[in-house]
């Protein structure tokens, strides 16, 4: 998973960084206020990216001493610095540069010739051709990322995208996906508001476009900032836990079990903890065979002198505690190896066994040793 993330990251640094200088030195050409605020938009997306990549590393180191279960965590917390932080700073400077634009409409005329390496040029040219290739290249990335986003949707068994891209445990891609996806439709917005002042010489086309694309980067921060922080809270693994309660109530060893719960550390990381009552019957089952086999072992290693009442009942007791351990960690082992190979995203299970649930056919002790 990680490493389909990181090289939707690493394509979309490479790409929004060059996209940038592009749409910077194309603002700076025209005086389109619509081109500025995409500079300032794939500017916020490149450093952005540079955020999620950080996250991505630092999140990827495994268990210490300080971090019991790894730094998972920290690539919701680089993402969520990166939403509210970078995407609210874009949003207010691109507010901010429509406001300005808009008070220097009649003031501040356009030039109507650039001139580019000696030649003279239409502004509208010249975001036309910027325009385009921003809009292939981030087609480009915006195609890698969806091609991953589809793949591992496919791979849970979802079809909805919209459905999938609430629930995707993995908010980096999400992230990735959902700026390159406003990235195609701020190029589109940008180039319809400069087409439209370009046909109508109303400068207002212009400038309204642009505060569309600064509101979009508004947006994106909230709803990254959302899907972040549902991840800095203690998220329940809602299908880990469900598997988890079929795995026992198919068990025959296990006759009850209460407050299975579960928390997402990161997207390849969920501790499950719960507790279960063994059967009775089932428990018992070859119970007598190795308590018997524990306690042939324990006094073959006593020498025959010191053997005598008080060594054998030690023995004996042993025995029976050692062979009760074993038999419950087994069962135990069992219900791990079962739920991690169904969830592949458990990686710590803690059964804490209350106790042994008694046989439905044998209400009292009397029975049993009737």
């Amino acid at each position: 998973m990680a490493q389909g993330s990181k090289k939707a990251v690493l394509s979309a640094i490479c790409v929004n960084g060059i996209v940038t200088v592009l749409k910077g030195m194309a603002a700076l050409a025209t005086h389109s206020a619509s081109m500025m605020n995409e500079a300032v938009h794939s500017l916020m997306d490149t450093l952005n990216q540079v955020f999620l990549l950080v996250g991505l590393i630092r999140g990827g180191r495994p268990a210490d001493q300080t971090y019991a279960f790894g730094h998972g965590q920290k690539k919701y917390l680089w993402n969520l610095w990166s939403a509210i932080g970078l995407f609210s700073i874009g949003c207010g400077l691109g507010l901010a540069h429509a406001w300005h634009a808009w008070h220097q409409v009649g003031v501040v005329e356009r030039p109507t010739q650039v001139s580019v390496l000696g030649l003279e040029i239409a502004p509208i040219w010249i975001s036309a051709v910027v325009l385009f290739i921003a809009l292939i290249l981030e087609a480009y990335v915006l195609y890698v990322a969806a091609k991953e986003f589809l793949s591992r949707m496919r791979a849970e068994g979802m079809r909805n995208p919209f459905r999938y891209l609430r629930q995707a445990d993995d908010p980096t891609l999400i992230a990735v996906l959902l700026e390159d996806s406003i990235a195609v439709t701020g190029v589109l917005l940008a180039a319809t508001g400069i087409t439209m002042t370009q046909l109508t010489g109303d400068k207002s086309w212009d400038i309204g476009f642009s505060v569309i694309i600064a509101l979009m980067l508004g947006v994106t921060a909230i709803f990254l900032g959302m899907i972040n922080m549902r991840f800095l809270t203690s998220i329940r693994d809602v299908s880990a836990e469900q598997a988890f309660q079929e795995i026992c109530k198919g068990h025959p060893e296990i006759e009850r079990f209460h407050d299975v719960r579960s928390i997402i550390v990161d997207e390849t990381h969920t501790v499950v903890v719960a507790e279960v009552e063994l059967r009775e019957e089932r428990l018992i089952g070859d119970l007598r065979k190795r308590i018997d086999a524990h306690e042939e072992a324990l006094l073959a290693r006593v020498p025959e002198e010191r053997l005598n009442h008080a060594v054998r009942e030690y023995v004996e007791t042993r025995a029976v505690i050692q062979a009760t351990l074993e038999r419950t960690e087994r069962v135990i082992d069992e219900l791990e190896k079962e739920l991690k190979e169904r969830c592949r995203q458990v990686f710590h299970l803690t059964v804490e066994v209350e106790g042994i649930a008694p046989s439905p056919e044998l209400d009292t002790p009397e029975e049993l040793l009737s």
